[in-house]
């Protein structure tokens, strides 16, 4: 199979449907945002030291190709069992309790500094928030969005920022307070 098709090179590309959209469609600005935030994980993976985080990235990784997967199709085409978990919810809140419960509790604002990881799990987040807004925008043009996905990708955002908080940690090196 060729890696380059040349059927995009009018700006237009098919849905896992077939059907054909522009390169800037609401649809595939939500899972390419998607796939840029899966590649940022990437790189966290790749600078994080600790096996479990890796093992949950790489978690995450796989729940973000189904929810890829799920917008690039009709909505109404996608099996019910291949959408986002409550569980997978549940887990990402899970793993946020428990990396809260290592963490000195935050009473102020803090800046997004401290060693490589941490600042891959920064901007991680802020991707993370643009393709929920980008998710959303998608909602409110009309197409159906199943509730969990926005749910999912929320707390994914605020598992994030608290894997910052802890990979500075890891590294003996404290929150940077907003002043």
């Amino acid at each position: 199979m060729k890696i380059y098709t040349k059927t995009g090179d009018e700006g237009k590309t098919s849905l896992a449907t077939g059907q054909r959209v522009s390169k800037c469609c609401d649809r595939l600005e939500s899972y390419g945002t998607i796939d840029e935030l899966n590649t940022h994980i990437g790189m966290l993976i790749a600078l994080a030291e600790d096996a479990d985080d890796q093992q949950f990235l790489s978690c995450i990784q796989g729940n973000l190709f189904v929810i890829g997967a799920y917008l690039a199709t009709e909505s109404e085409d996608v099996p019910a069992t291949r959408l986002i978990t409550t569980e997978a919810i549940a887990g990402l809140e899970k793993e946020i309790d428990r990396i809260d419960s290592l963490l000195t509790p935050l009473r102020t604002f803090i800046l997004p500094q401290g060693c490589v990881a941490s600042c891959e799990a920064g901007i991680c987040r802020t991707v993370c928030r643009r393709s929920e807004r980008c998710i959303i925008r998608l909602s409110e043009s009309g197409i159906n969005i199943h509730p969990d996905v926005l749910k999912y990708m929320n707390r994914l955002s605020d598992y994030f920022f608290q894997l910052s908080r802890k990979l500075n940690q890891d590294k003996k090196i404290s929150d940077t307070i907003w002043k």
